[in-house]
């Protein structure tokens, strides 16, 4: 696969408020374990970028949407997963993005989420 056939990045704007993770796909999320605990997409699957080599088998058969802060590990991510073999879609802005937008979010241990 050339990086012509990558799929688009998506933005929030692409996504329905109303059930903003698109059907057929799984949130992946690659952030580091300190910025996923403060706040994150509800039922995603947590794999910081550094071990996602050695944790494919704990990725979910679904198309991924990967996430990450701002967009820029999710998109190494997501170049990665795509020339391995999967189908990963970047979202442009990450969590920033997806806070701002007023997305739901979640943390441990009934906290106030926030995007660290």
């Amino acid at each position: 696969m050339d990086d012509l056939d990558q799929p688009s990045d998506l933005t929030v704007g692409d996504l329905d408020p109303a059930a903003p993770v698109p059907a057929g796909h799984a949130v992946l999320d690659v952030r580091e374990q300190e910025e996923w605990d403060a706040g994150h997409v509800p039922g995603a699957v947590h794999i910081p970028l550094g071990e996602l080599p050695d944790r494919l088998d704990d990725l979910p058969e679904e198309d991924l949407l990967v996430v990450c802060r701002s967009g820029g590990r999710s998109m190494r991510a997501t170049a990665w997963l795509n020339h391995s073999g999967f189908t990963a879609r970047n979202l442009d802005g990450g969590m920033h993005a997806w806070g701002a937008a007023g997305l739901p979010m979640t943390a441990d241990e009934g906290r106030d989420p926030y995007v660290l």
